[in-house]
């Protein structure tokens, strides 16, 4: 049991450290050109390149985590994710539309989007984990 826990707690690591890396890139990446290297295209492409990789081993670590779970926690897991993918794809798309028919006064932006999706996330799983408790 105690191994089980240890690499339990170990994957939540990992996952948490590959998920700051992904978010610290990220800021560098979009702040970077304008604060740090003063538009410098190859180091923008570099920190561009370096995101997309770091998000691709997040997914991995994602990936590996859901792997460790058991069949019950899988199920609350997928049930939030399902509820969040469908959220976001409706949301996103009549976001997108009421931007592209000017019925909202600014452009969308991607950064809400992301927002509601990170919530709708973690609202899912609260009340879903409550469901099963």
């Amino acid at each position: 049991m105690t191994f089980t826990m240890k690499t339990k707690k170990q994957q939540i690591l990992n996952l948490a450290g590959w998920t700051w890396s992904w978010v610290a890139t990220l800021a560098l990446a979009t702040f970077g050109p304008r604060f740090i290297w003063d538009d410098h295209q190859l180091l923008t492409i570099l920190f561009v390149g370096l995101n997309f990789a770091n998000g691709v081993a997040m997914i991995i670590a994602n990936r590996s985590f859901f792997n460790s779970l058991d069949e019950m926690q899988r199920k609350i897991q997928l049930e939030a994710l399902g509820i969040t993918l469908g959220l976001a794809v409706i949301f996103g798309i009549t976001y997108s539309l009421l931007d592209t028919t000017n019925l909202i006064a600014n452009d969308a932006e991607i950064g809400f989007l992301v927002g509601i999706i990170g919530v709708t996330y973690m609202v899912s799983l609260l009340v879903i984990r409550k469901r099963y408790a």
